[in-house]
């Protein structure tokens, strides 16, 4: 960058103004730079890519858990309330076998205790219950998900991007026997499975035609979608 010209008055001295003007200038200028790269590098940032993992080729392998390089995995449930059946038997919750419908830790399909279960209301000889994911608890064991799986599937796995150390080469992608981990934009970094993404749909028409408002079909992959307590 050039120094601006510097005035001088008729005795040979600067012209103070005109050195304070052109000062502003170039101070101005450098500003302007500084900003355009503060932008770009924003830019560059939601360009960059992040692992996910496609809930469509997961199987619930167990394999997020015990490969992520840190100690907790950055790997966790999360559950699309408007796929959820809000079952009082939610294969998602309880063991496969011997157990009670209460919340008993005994009765517990997840090790951490991870699957919340709360009552939501009663229906004629039907009781429904909201099942919510306690993320500092969860291990991304995916035993929540395979038993969901035999029935609705609203429970399914993601990258949380807050604890993702986003390696060149993630450790559970390699060990993936299904192929499932993906790179996304940073800007869009989470997947809805295919049966989700109807379901939100779905909802949104129901609530629209309640409003008289009309509803555009393209969802976006946001997680833990729809609201947790209207299991109509």
């Amino acid at each position: 960058m050039t120094t601006p010209k510097q005035s001088t008055n008729s005795d040979g001295t600067i012209d103070r103004r005109a050195f304070v003007g052109g000062g502003a200038r170039m101070v101005g200028a450098v500003a302007f730079v500084g900003l355009g790269g503060v932008f770009a590098a924003r830019r560059g940032r939601d360009e960059e890519l992040v692992w996910q993992i496609d809930p469509n080729k997961c199987v619930a392998c167990s394999q997020c858990e015990t490969h992520c390089v840190l100690d907790e995995s950055a790997v966790k449930a999360v559950q699309c309330f408007a796929l959820c059946g809000y079952c009082d038997e939610c294969t998602g919750y309880f063991r496969a076998e011997e157990y009670q419908l209460d919340t008993a830790v005994q009765n517990h399909l997840c090790p951490t205790g991870a699957v919340v279960r709360k009552f939501v209301e009663t229906r004629p000889g039907i009781r429904y219950f909201e099942y919510t994911i306690d993320e500092p608890k969860c291990i991304g064991c995916a035993k929540c998900v395979e038993g969901c799986g035999l029935m609705n599937g609203s429970l399914y796995l993601q990258v949380r991007h807050d604890r993702c150390l986003d390696c060149n080469e993630c450790a559970i992608a390699v060990a993936c026997p299904a192929d499932a981990f993906v790179r996304l934009p940073r800007a869009e970094p989470n997947l809805l499975k295919d049966a989700a993404k109807e379901a939100m749909q779905t909802l949104a028409r129901k609530k629209a035609q309640r409003s008289g408002q009309v509803v555009d079909d393209d969802t976006d992959g946001d997680d833990t979608a729809g609201e947790g307590v209207d299991p109509a």
